[in-house]
């Protein structure tokens, strides 16, 4: 049985790409402060901090989940955050605690 070949007519330029322009992403509404921009994340994240002893920042958020490297490691690098003690147990995780710094923001932020 002869093989039956369709013939397909493409137009000129029916493959062409189009690009968008570079675009930053944002997941998150960020609101300006001195020391940078605070994004809705580290907002609730250094915001949890207030009300515990030392203020101490959860290593989980709301729903169970770890809070993401990224979001700490920002924080600290802002000086909103800082290392508070080593994790014997999960030595990978980063146990922080808000600055002075960070408390200024988040009650600067609304």
């Amino acid at each position: 049985m002869p093989v039956r070949r369709h013939k397909t007519n493409f137009a000129h330029g029916d493959n062409v790409v189009a690009l968008q322009p570079h675009r930053h992403r944002t997941h998150s509404r960020e609101v300006g402060t001195g020391a940078g921009k605070l994004s809705a994340t580290q907002r609730e994240w250094l915001a949890r901090g207030l009300s515990q002893p030392g203020g101490k920042l959860p290593l989980f958020d709301r729903d169970g989940q770890k809070i993401s490297d990224r979001t700490i490691k920002s924080c600290i690098r802002k000086g909103w955050a800082e290392p508070w003690f080593e994790n014997p147990i999960k030595p990978d995780w980063l146990v922080c605690k808000l600055t002075d710094s960070g408390r200024r923001v988040i009650k600067n932020s609304g």
